[in-house]
């Protein structure tokens, strides 16, 4: 995953572009970049953030870089950033997505004898492959849109050139661009709220498709949105910071309505609800408010060296990190029955930890409401797990247990659906799995009845596997 931040201004714009920058951190923790353009032309610098925050790594540029134009993103995968020169001028790019045909789409281009750099994996930088494809037309818009169109997954940029930022959303508005506005400029935006404390006012969002050029005067649409939207719901769920909002719905207002469905549905009595912090706890406020269950926060995450996850890639201190930034308060635990709502589970791993550790401080019962359907296919548009297969789920190790190695898509969608018997099962082994008092996960329908727009402009692929 990650995010992105663009500015236009009438003066300087790195005050903006370091702090909107900044505010979206939650989306990613591995890298991160910054790049303006002013009198002296370009500037750029990238650092690795997986082991400092953002405003760490780049106090230095914060006081140094000048430009009236900027873009910056945060990310968890590749180094952004992209600068390049070609026929369209000199130019730098952002982007937040996934690619899936990239062998494809890098084979065409290498026909024509460029060449591409490789990281150390050995993979191709996913932006730089979308500057190749902005190249491969002579109109520099043509070029966008091209890219748009071939990727298939889903791709969102912003582009920083001398007559200002360029910013296009994906073609299916998997992921939201915002514009904002004052007096001395302009701004546009991954999440929203990242603009508000510094004088900007929403004034539009990209529309699926939509491509605009901002300057400090004014955003202009060049290529005019499309009529189909799939913006992902996972949005909401998760990633989304409480502040922010997309298609004018409210993260923190759809965690609660979510959590009023769960209360709604369900049957059990316990003393508490908690939240995870810090995605389930909206969701669990829902929950206490609906249930009229007080609401208390039994264990506390640990924010002053802790203010992110930086997690080692070694699963297993990946698991004693889980446990050791999250603080027990053994008062509210000890002989207390708990209903802990999580924002899902997707290999389980963590959320298990978090009970036996409940446990282990007293508790007397853990009942878990995660704040979605079961997770059971990978996401194929946005990099949102660190997952390298979809069997790592949880729900797909259950699946292969109860049918075998070869299951068929029919009998994979009856897990999905939860008035079939086969979803019953699957539920009731992961709760014996993962060592749970019960489990009953949220509805689709009523996810998507929480988040308030039309069912066919959000996508569901993960839960029901419906592109």
């Amino acid at each position: 995953m990650g995010g992105f931040f663009g500015v236009a201004h009438k003066n300087d714009c790195v005050f903006d572009l370091f702090f909107g920058t900044d505010y979206h951190s939650h989306l990613g923790t591995r890298r991160a970049g910054l790049a303006v353009y002013g009198e002296n032309g370009f500037d750029r610098a990238i650092h690795k953030i997986d082991n400092a925050p953002f405003r760490t790594k780049f106090d230095k540029e914060a006081n140094t870089m000048k430009g009236k134009y900027g873009i910056g993103v945060i990310s968890d995968y590749e180094a952004q950033p992209v600068f390049v020169r070609s026929h369209h001028g000199s130019f730098a790019v952002v982007s937040v997505g996934k690619v899936n045909n990239a062998e494809a789409l890098i084979e065409d281009i290498l026909k024509n004898n460029t060449h591409f750099f490789e990281m150390s994996n050995g993979e191709i930088n996913q932006t730089e492959l979308v500057t190749s494809l902005i190249n491969q037309k002579e109109n520099f818009i043509e070029g966008i849109k091209y890219a748009l169109d071939v990727i298939e997954g889903s791709i969102s940029m912003m582009i920083l050139t001398p007559m200002g930022v360029y910013l296009a959303r994906d073609k299916y508005g998997r992921t939201p661009i915002a514009v904002g506005k004052k007096e001395d400029g302009l701004c546009a935006a991954f999440e929203d709220f990242s603009f508000r404390n510094l004088g900007y006012e929403k004034i539009k969002e990209l529309g699926p498709g939509e491509i605009c050029v901002m300057n400090e005067n004014e955003v202009k649409t060049l290529v005019l949105p499309g009529d189909k939207m799939k913006i992902c719901t996972f949005l909401w769920i998760y990633y989304g910071y409480p502040s922010a909002s997309y298609e004018g719905v409210s993260v923190e207002e759809m965690r609660y309505r979510c959590g009023q469905a769960l209360a709604k549905r369900d049957h059990v009595k316990p003393d508490i609800v908690a939240g995870v912090p810090d995605s389930g706890v909206a969701h669990a406020v829902g929950y206490a408010n609906e249930s009229g269950v007080p609401f208390s926060r039994p264990f506390i995450k640990y924010t002053p060296t802790w203010p992110r996850s930086f997690m080692p890639t070694i699963q297993t201190q990946r698991n004693l990190i889980a446990k050791m930034k999250l603080i027990a308060v053994p008062e509210l635990i000890k002989d207390k029955s708990l209903l802990l709502i999580d924002d899902s589970i997707v290999r389980g791993t963590q959320l298990r930890e978090t009970t036996e550790y409940l446990y282990e401080n007293g508790a007397k019962e853990v009942h878990i409401r995660p704040a979605c359907p079961p997770l059971v296919y990978g996401c194929k548009y946005l990099n949102f797990s660190r997952s390298n297969s979809e069997m790592e789920l949880i729900t797909r190790v259950v699946i292969k247990e109860l049918e075998g190695e070869d299951v068929s898509e029919e009998t994979i969608k009856k897990y999905c659906d939860p008035d079939t018997k086969e979803y019953e099962t699957m539920v009731e082994r992961i709760c014996e799995k993962l060592k749970f008092t019960s489990l009953r996960f949220h509805r689709l329908d009523d996810m998507v009845e929480a988040v308030g727009i039309e069912p066919c402009k959000l996508c569901t692929y993960c839960w029901n596997g419906e592109e």
